[in-house]
């Protein structure tokens, strides 16, 4: 399996996606000393016939941990910070970002932008127990959500349904929101250790996928959610993130601090399809490419992002 890399020195990543509007173009959320300490790196990159070329680059006062595409505007993202803040970014400004929004009170570890046709909404998790819903300007929050009693590692919209997104968290719940309602409609007893990632299939609006720091994936059916329709287990330390594919139901994927990529099919008997070895550092962000199938993305506190087809996607399994 040959794959692209580029190489960020004394940068570690933490987050990367690839554009909703152009399939060579993905944006990196990295950090300096590990994210313990230092700056932030915010990394624009082209996929090229040979390689990875850098278009931009910007440096924040802190790190970075999170950082998602608009949905409506193809230069534009918003990343998480280590100094309670989220950040607006417009590829045509060199500079600075267009704005900052400060309303948390501890570190910025998720954001995601809506992906449900009408709505254009961005939502934040923080380590002070909060989820925002911000308006795609951040001039301001819209509503706040409390109910989780540990730090949100992630929050995703749901694809299928309007005004709804998911959370995971350090208190070992798996929470749904209503955005209308400003309520949690469901809260999942998902793990008995810290969930750092949750996400939804694109396929069908009851499942969810969660990562924990107990080595496993859990697939929930949000209708009767007492117990997961199944658990993946072969990781060997803490599950960083989890992305269903674009391009099937039932396949996932999932990245871990043993430095491996793992590759699953929840819907057979001997759901590991492949596990990917090719980092040497926590592998902290992950991402399926929705415009070429099979095609993945990740990054890794080993200074490198990397893109690749793992061989158990491109055998055909996954089309």
């Amino acid at each position: 399996m040959m794959a692209k890399v580029f190489r960020c020195p004394a940068r570690h990543g933490y987050a990367v996606e690839v554009s909703p509007f152009l399939s060579n173009r993905l944006v990196c959320a990295a950090s300096q000393y590990y994210g313990i300490a230092g700056c932030g790196t915010l990394l624009v990159l082209d996929q090229t016939e040979t390689g990875v070329s850098l278009v931009r680059r910007w440096e924040w006062s802190d790190g970075l941990f999170d950082v998602t595409w608009s949905e409506a505007n193809e230069h534009v993202m918003v990343t998480g910070g280590g100094d309670c803040s989220l950040q607006l970014w417009d590829t045509a400004n060199h500079k600075a970002p267009l704005r900052v929004a400060k309303e948390h009170t501890q570190e910025v570890y998720a954001v995601d932008w809506s992906q449900t046709r009408g709505e254009n909404l961005v939502v934040s998790g923080s380590w002070d127990q909060t989820a925002k819903v911000w308006d795609p300007t951040l001039s301001r929050s819209l509503t706040t959500f409390t109910g989780h009693e540990g730090v949100i590692y992630s929050t995703i919209w749901s694809p299928h349904i309007p005004g709804c997104f998911a959370s995971a968290s350090g208190d070992g719940t798996l929470r749904v929101w209503d955005v209308k309602a400003a309520a949690c409609r469901l809260a999942i007893p998902a793990h008995k250790a810290e969930i750092l990632s949750c996400d939804w299939c694109k396929y069908d609006q009851n499942i969810v996928a969660t990562g924990s720091v107990d080595c496993s994936v859990c697939i929930w059916d949000l209708r009767n959610a007492r117990q997961p329709v199944t658990q993946l287990r072969g990781h060997t330390y803490a599950i960083r993130r989890v992305k269903f594919s674009p391009f099937s139901g039932t396949v996932l994927a999932s990245c871990s601090y043993d430095f491996t990529v793992r590759f699953w099919d929840f819907s057979m008997n001997q759901p590991l399809l492949d596990t990917v070895e090719h980092h040497s550092e926590f592998v902290c962000g992950l991402d399926f490419n929705l415009h070429i199938p099979n095609q993945v993305v990740d990054c890794s506190w080993d200074e490198t992002v990397k893109i690749y087809t793992p061989a158990c996607l491109s055998a055909g399994r996954a089309s």
